[in-house]
């Protein structure tokens, strides 16, 4: 997949943090207050996921992902929680400070890093459903 700038990132990783699906919608206002962003930032973001065909959103409706907006943004997501996980975990950062890095990790690492990260972090046996 194609990738796209982190900030556009973190809005579809928010739409799937926030239970968005291809069938339940999420509404701009929690989108908006999950990044901590106005909403016309989130009408931005949705306008470019949009356009590239990550999500849908009728007139003043909510928010769902298309197959492929789901499917990247399940992958951001995986990566966060991942990298989360390890740094709180395994290295004894502080959860928060392991939530803001894994953060900016999670759109600097290349899928072929990533795939090693989750073998090992598998091996270890420190992620939880």
């Amino acid at each position: 997949m194609e990738k796209m700038s982190m900030s556009n990132e973190d809005y579809l990783e928010a739409i799937v943090m926030l239970g968005g699906t291809t069938k339940q919608a999420v509404r701009s206002v929690d989108v908006a207050n999950r990044l901590g962003v106005s909403k016309a930032s989130v009408n931005k973001a949705v306008n470019y996921l949009k356009d590239n065909g990550y999500v849908d959103q009728p007139f003043y409706g909510g928010i769902t992902l298309t197959a492929s907006g789901q499917k990247y943004g399940r992958a951001i997501y995986k990566r966060h929680r991942y990298l989360t996980t390890f740094l709180a975990k395994e290295l004894g950062i502080a959860p928060e400070t392991a939530e803001r890095e894994a953060c900016l990790m999670e759109h600097a690492i290349s899928d072929a890093s990533f795939k090693k990260w989750v073998a090992y972090i598998d091996r270890l046996d420190i992620m939880e459903d």
